[in-house]
């Protein structure tokens, strides 16, 4: 249990149903959640025998919602490749000779990223995650562990189903609540039809959330149609996927309009990924459609290899941006519509928003500290007629700029630096397992020129 504190910057930007932004504002943390928030005068008046801990030159603010990510430590290693070449020739092999010890310290690495970078929640989609849920346990972060799953003999070098349950069975709702885990799928291609069936049968039996990748680029859409007759999301309909809890999308770049409409009508999210569908040359996805159609729709930085970094701040600019060159429109994915899939509508697109995503009474205390006296900042109006706080963390703030980091009302950054972890330790261990990974997956690629098979079809 954490001590009741009283915490004041000089503007708290709420993410409430208005945008509420409270200058010289105060949120009152007592038991890892949300007592109160207003103004510090009335606050201190209510509270009085309540600490106040300032937190000069910030803005405080939700913590962000990552909706798509892979923990890893190829960053800057399969580079300008299109997706299908670039998971056979790196990404696969990498995934045919990882252990164990290997995913765990990436897990370390990343949410220690994710966390100094102002991150509270990832979702995650990795390996042997028994050590991603430690990882998590230990600094601190919210996670929503799903496994990478291949159910299919052309797919033998993902997690199992039977792995995936056994995380759930060990993991889900742990430490305090904050790791939970779902039930995943590389991609659909990627199981047989029974283990299709499973992961639907397990996602409804233990009440998670399923996730994939799907229609992240042009090609699947012969393939799907070639096998099933019809459009990707069409298919996972008749599968049973969306009549699971929640299913979350990864990418959707290649959604039609009837597609958009289809999963509005379904308990269906999607995670969008702007960085990674540029750099791997996917494609724009329909983001505003969905949007106006009615899907949560969270901001995702995907992996390290395809980003490449964990920054939320860099991928709601780039949202923005891309958002604004596919309609050719200047006003498209403006600077509070971008905010709010980072975070409360990010957290509902992972069915938590009753928790998190805002700073309101009764949620729980996951929140950041932004500074104000950067130059990226400057000038700085949080009220009046040249209000620019939504522009500036949008489109000028990155991940450096965040000084404080909390979940659950327990603080895990504090002047930049990370208190739950020994960063350099963290960074010293990837230098020491990274050779042997790298070379095991040389080794692989030496006897397979081609790499691992993708998408084959059943005889």
């Amino acid at each position: 249990m954490t001590q009741a504190l009283i915490f004041t910057a000089d503007a708290v930007l709420t993410m409430d149903d208005a945008n509420s932004v409270i200058c010289g504002g105060a949120v009152l943390v007592e038991d890892g959640r949300i007592g109160a928030v207003g103004p510090l005068d009335a606050l201190k008046a209510a509270h009085p025998h309540i600490a106040v801990k300032a937190l000069p030159n910030t803005v405080l603010m939700p913590g962000l919602v990552n909706a798509h990510a892979h923990s890893g430590f190829l960053r800057g290693t399969a580079e300008h490749l299109p997706v299908w070449d670039w998971l056979t020739l790196h990404i696969n092999p990498m995934h045919r000779v990882l252990q164990p010890h290997e995913a765990e310290t990436a897990s370390w690495l990343c949410y220690a990223e994710s966390v100094l970078g102002g991150t509270t929640t990832v979702v995650d989609m990795w390996r042997y995650m028994d050590g991603s849920a430690r990882a998590a346990e230990a600094i601190g972060n919210r996670l929503v562990a799903v496994p990478y799953v291949g159910e299919h003999p052309d797919y033998d070098y993902f997690d199992t189903l039977d792995m995936n349950e056994a995380l759930i069975e060990s993991w889900h709702r742990k430490a305090g609540g904050r790791v939970n885990v779902w039930v995943g799928l590389e991609h659909l291609f990627y199981a047989d039809e029974p283990a299709q069936r499973r992961a639907v049968e397990m996602a409804k039996r233990h009440g998670t959330g399923f996730h994939t990748h799907c229609s992240e680029a042009e090609i699947e859409l012969a393939e799907f149609q070639k096998r099933y007759g019809k459009r990707p999301m069409f298919v996972l309909d008749d599968l049973g996927f969306f009549e699971t809890p929640r299913a979350m999308i990864a990418h959707a770049v290649w959604l039609d309009q009837a597609e958009v409409d289809l999963i509005a009508k379904r308990p269906v999210s999607v995670a969008h990924n702007p960085v990674s569908n540029m750099k791997l040359a996917s494609g724009i996805a329909p983001i505003a459609e969905m949007l106006a159609a009615g899907v949560p729709v969270g901001i995702g930085t995907d992996g390290e290899k395809e980003n490449n970094n964990f920054d939320m701040f860099e991928e709601m600019k780039v949202a923005s941006l891309l958002g604004k060159l596919k309609h050719l429109d200047a006003a498209a994915m403006d600077s509070w519509q971008v905010l709010r899939m980072a975070t409360i509508l990010g957290a509902k697109a992972i069915g938590l928003d009753h928790e998190i995503g805002s700073i309101e009474v009764g949620k729980r205390a996951d929140m950041i500290a932004v500074r104000n006296d950067t130059p990226r900042m400057t000038p700085f109006f949080p009220e009046g007629p040249y209000f620019n706080l939504q522009h500036n963390l949008v489109h000028a703030v990155r991940g450096g700029d965040v000084s404080m980091t909390m979940v659950d009302g327990r603080i895990l950054v504090e002047g930049g630096l990370l208190k739950t972890a020994n960063l350099t330790d963290i960074i010293a261990e990837i230098h020491a397992v990274a050779p042997g990974l790298f070379a095991r997956r040389a080794a692989y690629l030496a006897e397979h020129e081609t790499g691992t098979k993708q998408w084959t079809a059943e005889s």
